[in-house]
């Protein structure tokens, strides 16, 4: 039987920012760890974009061995505490489980992150120490999962890196984009100490495309570079009043939780302007971590959707966790305008009841206006949550480097640019993903960014 993970009861989780998963008992673990079959050709490797030895760590955990099945680990994956919390394994590894057969497939999120948990009291100098004997040197641009797994592999591989980052925290989406009750900054600045363990020197405040050119870190001696600046601009609906007072993107809103701790005001001097009822437009996983955390805030909040909840992209413990906190639901619902009150502010969405049709282009029904729906929902604060873009900066500033119409930067079969020696990777050049898809790209990118510059004339 699948060990169900614990968790903080919902009436108390849901008036504070603590950790909501409180992961698996020693005992629990090492019971899930005994149902693999240990299979002989894993499916659950294939699975995972990072090519986890799944089997092989279970067995170690099986055996008492946490601290031998989280280095097994570490063989592929450089964040596994963010990846046992985050990752989507239920569309991944799990899903490949032969279990799923006749059973409820590993829980292999909730061992990864038992394994990754026996390191969270201990210093990162117990890692050992690699070369200094460097092969080349190499910038990395942007600190989210994509950069900081292409850092961590290619220091493993002996190259001098340099990573940058523009915000004042280094961690990207892991730090301003997922709440606290899912990934706290403990575990994240856990896991940034040993990428910086490994040698990769973590340079933040540092805004490539402005602070430095791409010409600039050739000059400064890089041989390559990869950009891993995520997609952090926001998507908007196009509906009048989405300039108004108290309507904010998820992205503004989700930063100034996680990394300006607006949760903490008078403590922290940065409180957000969030009064009576809260609206969230979305159904992806963004939009659930802005409704929790504005339930968190002491606000009714509501979660407005144009499909039905089955279309919703947000993995399914998500959502259910959502309703055991106690967001409402408003679902085929499609908001058309906000409505100012005398001070410039929202205080009222204007919306539209929609029905579903046949699929579109994503596989899912596609909703349609229902004619003369129209009503009004009295709202104070609106986030919109409806995906994001990558940020055109580096793009703009670089002459040369070309983009696709979406904003996307183009790469080709090895994942380099149009300017030579500069790849990219992640959200970048797909749009909005998940992380472990990222971590996935680093790792790739990693792979192309040695075998160039090995071929490279000198070396």
């Amino acid at each position: 039987m699948r060990q169900k993970v614990r968790q903080q009861a919902a009436a108390e989780r849901r008036k504070n920012f603590n950790q909501v998963s409180l992961g698996l008992s020693d005992e629990q673990a090492r019971a899930e760890a005994k149902r693999c079959l240990q299979c002989k050709e894993a499916k659950c490797i294939a699975g995972c974009p990072v090519g986890i030895d799944i089997p092989a760590f279970i067995a170690l955990i099986v055996q008492g061995k946490r601290k031998e099945a989280l280095a097994k680990i570490k063989e592929k994956n450089n964040l596994p505490a963010v990846c046992g919390r985050v990752c989507p394994q239920e569309d991944q590894c799990e899903k490949t489980c032969i279990l799923n057969k006749k059973d409820a497939p590993i829980n292999i999120g909730a061992l990864e992150r038992y394994a990754a948990d026996y390191e969270l009291n201990r210093p990162a100098s117990e890692h050992r120490a690699l070369s200094t004997k460097y092969r080349g040197k190499v910038a990395v641009v942007g600190s989210g999962p994509a950069g900081l797994t292409a850092a961590a592999d290619l220091a493993k591989i002996g190259y001098q890196v340099l990573l940058f980052e523009s915000l004042h925290i280094a961690g990207g989406v892991l730090s301003y984009g997922i709440p606290e009750f899912r990934l706290p900054k403990a575990i994240v600045k856990t896991e940034l100490d040993y990428i910086r363990h490994l040698g990769v020197d973590i340079q933040v405040d540092v805004l490539i495309g402005c602070t430095f050119s791409l010409d600039d870190l050739f000059n400064q001696g890089a041989q390559a570079i990869f950009l891993a600046v995520g997609a952090g601009l926001p998507q908007f609906l196009g509906i009048p009043g989405e300039n108004l007072g108290r309507v904010y993107s998820a992205n503004e809103f989700l930063t100034r939780i996680n990394l300006m701790k607006a949760y903490f005001f008078p403590e922290y001097a940065t409180p957000l302007d969030i009064a009576g009822k809260v609206a969230v437009i979305g159904g992806g996983n963004v939009a659930f971590d802005c409704a929790r955390c504005a339930l968190r805030l002491g606000k009714d909040t509501e979660l407005i959707y144009r499909r039905t909840e089955k279309e919703m992209p947000a993995r399914g413990e998500e959502i259910e966790n959502a309703k055991a906190e106690g967001i409402k639901f408003r679902l085929l619902t499609q908001p058309i305008k906000i409505l100012s009150d005398e001070k410039g502010s929202a205080f009222a969405l204007e919306c539209i009841k929609m029905e579903l049709a046949e699929p579109d282009s994503s596989g899912r029904r596609r909703p349609i206006a229902v004619k003369g729906s129209n009503f009004k929902l009295g709202v104070d604060t609106i986030i919109i949550a409806v995906g994001q873009s990558p940020n055109p900066l580096i793009s703009r500033h670089t002459p040369g480097l070309v983009d696709n119409p979406d904003g996307t930067i183009r790469v080709d079969e090895h994942l380099m640019t149009s300017r030579r020696g500069v790849f990219a990777g992640g959200d970048i050049i797909t749009g909005a993903d998940t992380v472990i898809s990222a971590m996935g790209a680093g790792k790739r990118a990693a792979m192309e960014i040695d075998q160039y510059i090995k071929g490279s004339p000198g070396n």
